[in-house]
């Protein structure tokens, strides 16, 4: 009697929950609940308790992964792996202490400036809306806007200044980040140069806890899903802010270096750039309707030409992700991990969509090729197959038996 093999039964899992009835499988799915709720609950928990390391963790991952494209080029050039870290590791760090000493005071002078004059451009605003509304009278349109205007305003104004309030203290806390978590900081870079070195070892040995047949599929589309993102989003973040920076100010905008940056950082979130936008040109409106007209079109001209010209080369197709579940990521990332959730949100959402496919893949292939084995053995077995007929004598013509 021919056995079945294991490949081609299903898993006891499956085969358990097809022999269920409907009234036990509600009952399993109620009591299973809770526990899920539960378990993400004391993870959400342990990673809270122990925030800063996995910050330190992931920002140092984040970092050496990115710089390793530069030390690879260097590496097809001649240098070593360790030359080409300490060169890349320290121009690296000499730009970011660039930046903090000339771009950072900049950023933070402009954002109090801003903070300080947001109640006058709030009367200017309102003001606007005073004449809109005194030109709807004079065509005679039944609308009346005063108390519309009147609550929007002081809505608009605590809600608004208490947004910038945050911009300008989160602003000051990167500032004094080094001063008051030195620490981190320090541990950070060590780390970062440390997995410039020993990355690959490292990877391996946590890459080595899946099955054989994981670690492969799991090492490559993680590192397609980080790496094609994160340096496609940089790009277009850096084209974005770099262009109008230099375009705000060529225009004479209030601020102009400070809304570039914002959309440019922005940018680096999926749908981040448009939020920015709009948020800027709202800001704007409130003081000129035709500054704000100015901002909107080329923020929108610069931002189309980026998405579909530099983004399609860089990125491609590189999350596949419908966008309501790219927004669905960012904001669970945001409830986890805050800015550095939104950050990895997507690429990990990307992530547990390609495993989830390479593991059905997977299990999935042995039973092909079982069964085209099959096919095969099958096929051998007709072709060896000798046939025995017996013929009465009489019926074989008398040539054929004298030849």
């Amino acid at each position: 009697m021919p056995q079945i093999s294991e490949s081609t039964q299903k898993s006891w899992l499956a085969n358990w929950w097809a022999h269920l009835s409907l009234a036990s499988r509600s009952i399993t799915v109620a009591l299973a609940a809770p526990l899920l709720v539960l378990n993400v609950w004391a993870l959400s928990t342990i990673f809270s308790y122990f925030r800063s390391i996995f910050v330190t963790v992931v920002v140092a991952a984040l970092l050496a992964f990115l710089l390793n494209y530069p030390i690879t080029w260097l590496e097809r050039i001649g240098l070593k792996r360790t030359q080409s870290a300490i060169v890349v590791f320290l121009i690296a760090l000499l730009g970011l202490i660039t930046v903090g000493v000339t771009i950072l005071p900049l950023v933070i002078t402009q954002a109090q400036q801003l903070v300080a004059r947001l109640p006058e451009w709030f009367d200017s605003g309102k003001n606007q809306l005073l004449m809109l509304d005194r030109y709807i009278e004079e065509m005679g349109w039944p609308i009346n806007l005063d108390v519309l205007i009147s609550q929007a305003n002081d809505r608009l104004k605590s809600q608004i200044q208490s947004i910038a309030g945050e911009a300008v203290n989160l602003t000051l806390g990167v500032a004094f980040f080094t001063a008051n978590k030195l620490i981190d900081v320090i541990l950070t870079v060590v780390l970062t140069f440390y997995l410039l070195q020993h990355g690959d070892e490292v990877w391996s040995g946590l890459v080595s806890w899946l099955p054989n047949r994981f670690q492969s599929p799991f090492s490559q589309t993680l590192r397609r899903s980080f790496s094609s993102y994160f340096l496609g989003q940089l790009i277009v973040a850096t084209s974005m802010g770099a262009t109008l920076t230099i375009l705000f100010t060529i225009l004479k905008i209030p601020f102009g270096q400070l809304f570039g940056l914002t959309i440019g950082l922005a940018a680096i979130i999926p749908f981040g750039g448009t939020v920015g936008i709009i948020f800027v040109t709202f800001l704007l409106a409130l003081q000129k309707i035709s500054i704000a007209i100015k901002v909107l079109i080329a923020s929108v001209i610069v931002q189309q030409l980026v998405e579909n010209g530099i983004a399609p080369r860089v990125l491609g197709s590189v999350t596949g992700l419908n966008p309501f579940w790219v927004f669905i990521a960012i904001l669970t990332g945001a409830r986890i991990g805050g800015l550095l959730g939104v950050v990895v949100a997507v690429p990990s959402a990307v992530l547990i969509r390609e495993a989830l496919f390479v593991i059905r893949t997977v299990r999935q292939t042995p039973l092909a090729l079982e069964s085209d084995t099959t096919d095969d053995n099958d096929s051998t077995a007709s072709s060896n197959l000798t046939i025995q007929v017996d013929i009465p004598e009489s019926a074989i013509p008398e040539e054929s038996i004298n030849r």
